[in-house]
């Protein structure tokens, strides 16, 4: 008998007020629902079986918070010269496949995750990158998600990485910590000292030249109990004309 079992890859929505663009939940509970939804109808708590209404949940968010997928229509308006692919024009065929977790946890925050680290990496596990792979980069960034120092907390992957792993037919990359690139007081400070190319390379100068997703914020790649030999899913949701849809990421493993 085949036994799946599914691992959670990704983060609640919450409201961190150091997030550099907070989410706002609001949150009615079952008496208040009853007012919410009733009210505009001209019904009363009263009028519910025993005077409780539905829970409710209001949020102000943007459509990079929390686990989300990030489109080609985020880097810049063109791909290669061609009009970039909005988050509700992604084929969702990009966004379900076989999985491999490169391990990086050896970089420290702030700095590049270079080629050499991503090809030592899949030498370690004995794996070769193939088209339709969706590469998982563990940072162990995650860990530091309810905390202060999250978005600063993790290494960035340097342009010639992520252009690399494209180009082995990779559409889909995720990331473990708060960013895809460097964090960004640290590509602030190089860029203000004069570093060529500090700026979200990945996004800014890889992303346009050649047409990719990745995912950011994602969580528990070391509960993955292997490094390939699962699926992995990370459908976004469908936001018209949007540079990023919120995803559940999940990785599936048939035993």
């Amino acid at each position: 008998m085949t036994k799946t079992t599914i691992v959670d890859l990704s983060l609640p929505l919450e409201s961190f007020g150091w997030e550099p663009l907070p989410v706002k939940i609001f949150r009615y509970d079952h008496d208040e629902g009853s007012r919410y939804v009733g009210g505009p109808l001209g019904l009363s708590p009263d009028d519910f079986p025993n005077k409780s209404g539905p829970a409710i949940e209001e949020m102000e968010l943007h459509s990079h918070a929390g686990t989300h997928l990030d489109a080609p229509w985020h880097y810049g308006p063109t791909v290669a010269g061609k009009p970039a692919k909005t988050i509700d024009e992604i084929p969702l065929e990009w966004c379900y496949g076989d999985g491999v977790v490169i391990d990086v946890r050896h970089r420290k925050p702030g700095e590049y995750i270079t080629l050499d680290d991503i090809k030592k990496g899949l030498k370690k596990i004995n794996y070769q990158l193939k088209p339709g792979n969706i590469v998982l980069i563990e940072t162990g960034g995650d860990k530091r998600w309810k905390f202060s120092d999250y978005p600063d907390a993790s290494p960035g992957m340097s342009g010639e990485a992520t252009e690399w792993i494209i180009d082995q037919g990779v559409k889909v990359i995720g990331i473990d910590g708060f960013g895809f690139d460097r964090p960004f007081k640290k590509m602030a400070e190089d860029f203000k000292k004069g570093v060529k190319g500090a700026l979200w390379p990945s996004h800014h100068d890889v992303g346009r030249k050649k047409e990719y997703c990745h995912i950011e914020k994602m969580a528990n790649l070391d509960k993955i109990p292997k490094p390939f030999g699962f699926k992995v899913a990370c459908f976004p949701v469908k936001i018209s004309k949007a540079g990023a849809g919120w995803c559940r990421a999940v990785a599936i493993l048939e035993q």
